[in-house]
């Protein structure tokens, strides 16, 4: 998944990486322009790629049905999400459950994802190139990513590794979606409240979402956690808590 991408020939040099490595799957967020002859031309026989590709307006559009999602990033951005390599990373989303949609989602050229995008993710994937000189073009990150999604599959298909067993849950993992219905939810009432100020509200809210995000809440516990806070509402009504709703 690319956010806005500025410009067109890394969307066909990415498709061309994804060819590659067995991947097709590829949404692009508001990019500057496609489609593109440029994109085109770089795909090199990756068209098909280019053809079915999403577009989205937005990130949290993007990943509304997603259950777990990467973002990466040249830079580590302190200890406040958790940092993992490309082969973890691989290994990780081949572990999903079939029916899980993932994605790995890369930022602009110039700036990357921001602290808000990153939020939205599980997970911050970053390549450790070398420090003296450890600029990636967008392409050429997303090509050791396929890499690495492809070689975790053909380990996984071959038993070459053990992956381990899907863990078991009593509801599926929450989506991007249920998880942005939550948070903004929570926004409301503790801005109602006074604890959230609309003047300086950013990294409170930046903090919270991370806790979700570590919380890994699966949608019964979404749906418990939205009917508490329902239940605080003084406009709202007051439900009770169905674990199986």
């Amino acid at each position: 998944m690319l956010v806005e991408t500025s410009h067109p020939g890394n969307i066909g040099g990415v498709a061309r990486a994804m060819k590659t490595m067995g991947l097709r799957d590829l949404s692009l967020v508001a990019p500057k322009s496609f489609p593109d002859a440029e994109a085109t031309a770089r795909a090199s026989g990756a068209d098909d790629i280019l053809a079915r590709a999403k577009l989205e307006p937005d990130l949290p559009a993007a990943i509304g049905d997603c259950r777990y999602v990467v973002g990466a990033s040249a830079r580590t951005r302190g200890g406040r999400w958790p940092v993992i390599d490309p082969k973890t990373c691989a290994l990780r989303v081949v572990s999903r459950p079939p029916d899980e949609t993932v994605a790995i989602v890369m930022g602009p050229e110039q700036s990357g994802l921001t602290n808000e995008d990153l939020a939205r993710c599980h997970d911050l994937v970053h390549i450790p190139a070398a420090p003296e000189y450890g600029s990636l073009n967008l392409a050429m990150a997303a090509q050791v990513l396929c890499y690495e999604l492809r070689m975790a599959m053909l380990a996984r298909s071959d038993g070459e590794r053990s992956l381990g067993q899907p863990e078991q849950r009593d509801a599926p993992p929450a989506t991007a979606a249920e998880l942005e219905g939550l948070q903004g939810h929570l926004e409301a009432l503790l801005t109602q409240s006074g604890f959230l100020r609309p003047d300086h509200p950013r990294q409170l809210k930046l903090k919270l979402r991370r806790l979700f995000m570590r919380a890994d809440l699966d949608r019964n516990e979404v749906n418990i956690l939205r009917g508490a806070l329902k239940s605080l509402d003084p406009g709202g009504s007051k439900p009770t808590a169905d674990a199986d709703d």
